[in-house]
């Protein structure tokens, strides 16, 4: 967004002049009384949302969302509209197609309302953008807000970043930038289309709580990932299909969910009994339990069966499938499970655009930090970031990973628990020098677990 500060009224015609000045005519002005020529009205109510007086101020913004869609577009188009006019307008009501092209076409408006508007777009939008690479190269925050807004076609992403990467300039805001250049130049360079409803389909929003949410400032617990074990980390889904509904998508999460209308299921699928379906998870099938009558169904993958007039699948949520670049998008994006899945990808850009997404939280980290399976480099990467070392559990998890650096884990020894420093004293999982540093802690505290 750029700063809005007061436009110089000189400048302006003599009748917005008169409607600025003082008296009762600036809150007639502000309410949209004043009969004034659309240009001249779109700068009066910038003016005027910038008034000390707050009723004034908040009336003028009133007025301004409020203004017909077709006479509000006429006039911003023309190129001499002031840029913080069209910065103002593009943050209340560019939502509206023909306010947004006015706006977006317009040679005035500036380059930080553009990546305003990028970030918050539709598809069509943000595919019109993309079509300035001029503009996208000289501002490459724009390219970043597309990139961030989940509404952005992956075939337009991959299309800007290559144009980025082409041309040497450097995507600021994006975390996983190095990773993004690496797949697309070569050391893992995709040649798969990539089909944008498969991507979508990844990276639809989902319930991801049972693995955002918990105290990091705790001891982590004494098995490997026990919330792990009543989640499915299979990435699975149930496709039903109703003829008067149409096909909904139900990720399965957990091992063990029920399915349906009632707001206490762990999925919501409408117009069916409020308790319909229990799923179970087991290897690699489902079992359907009708709840009204008992009557179970076993379920494997690709395969369907019918309950109730509806056609059920059992299928994959692809995120395995997608090309490279999409992956790492969709790491960065995605949900828990998505990253979850996606730390553990053979591929290190991929695990480490995971671990660099905004989305991890203190209690993924903490869990990421105690698994010795994920690549050194991500819990290297978790030992860089102070924000996530500074939580027990993430400190007490890295001492029990044998993966982490043996000199950060000796700097976090000090402040881990007695329980704890005993457990790794006696643990043969980690290395030597890890346990006798444990070992020399415990005896210097008195030796009591």
């Amino acid at each position: 967004m750029s700063q809005h500060t007061p436009l110089d009224v000189t400048q302006l015609s003599a009748a917005a002049q008169r409607a600025l000045g003082p008296g009762p005519g600036r809150t007639m002005a502000a309410r949209g009384l004043l009969p004034l020529a659309p240009v001249d009205q779109v700068a009066v109510l910038y003016q005027l949302s910038l008034d000390g007086e707050s009723n004034v101020s908040q009336s003028a913004r009133s007025t301004a969302a409020a203004l017909p869609e077709k006479l509000l577009a006429g006039t911003l188009a023309a190129p001499s509209i002031d840029p913080r006019v069209l910065d103002f307008f593009a943050e209340l009501i560019a939502d509206k197609p023909a306010v947004f092209d006015a706006i977006a076409m317009n040679p005035a408006v500036a380059d930080t309302t553009i990546a305003t508007l990028a970030a918050r777009a539709g598809s069509r939008e943000v595919d019109q953008i993309a079509q300035n690479e001029q503009r996208l190269l000289r501002h490459p925050e724009i390219i970043a807000a597309m990139y961030m807004n989940r509404r952005a076609r992956m075939s337009t992403i991959d299309r800007v970043v290559e144009l980025a990467i082409r041309n040497n300039v450097r995507v600021p805001g994006l975390a996983a930038w190095d990773e993004m250049a690496r797949a697309l130049t070569g050391e893992a360079a995709p040649t798969e289309v990539i089909d944008d409803e498969v991507f979508d389909n990844v990276l639809s929003a989902r319930d991801d709580s049972a693995l955002t949410t918990g105290d990091a400032d705790q001891p982590p617990p004494e098995d490997d990932e026990p919330i792990e074990s009543k989640v499915n980390q299979r990435m699975l889904e149930l496709q039903i299909s109703r003829p008067q509904f149409g096909t909904i998508r139900v990720p399965l999460r957990r091992t063990r969910m029920t399915l349906g209308s009632a707001p206490t299921c762990d999925a919501k699928v409408p117009e069916v009994a409020p308790q319909w379906l229990l799923v179970e998870i087991d290897d690699a099938r489902a079992t359907l339990t009708l709840l009204r009558t008992g009557e179970r169904q076993l379920l494997g993958f690709n395969q369907s069966t019918v309950i109730e007039g509806g056609r059920i699948v059992l299928t994959r949520i692809p995120f395995r499938d997608l090309p490279m670049s999409a992956k790492i998008r969709a790491a960065t994006l995605g949900d828990a499970f998505i990253r979850g899945e996606a730390v553990r990808d053979p591929a290190k850009v991929v695990a480490m655009a995971a671990i660099k997404s905004p989305g991890v939280t203190d209690n993924e980290a903490a869990a990421y930090a105690r698994n010795s399976s994920l690549d050194v480099s991500v819990i290297g990467e978790i030992c860089k970031r102070g924000e996530w070392t500074k939580k027990y559990a993430v400190k007490a998890s890295l001492c029990r990973n044998p993966k982490a650096p043996i000199a950060t884990v000796t700097r976090f020894l000090p402040f881990l628990r007695q329980k704890d420093l005993v457990n790794l004293s006696k643990s043969k999982g980690i290395p030597s020098a890890v346990a006798a540093q444990a070992r020399k802690l415990v005896a210097q505290r008195g030796g009591k677990g």
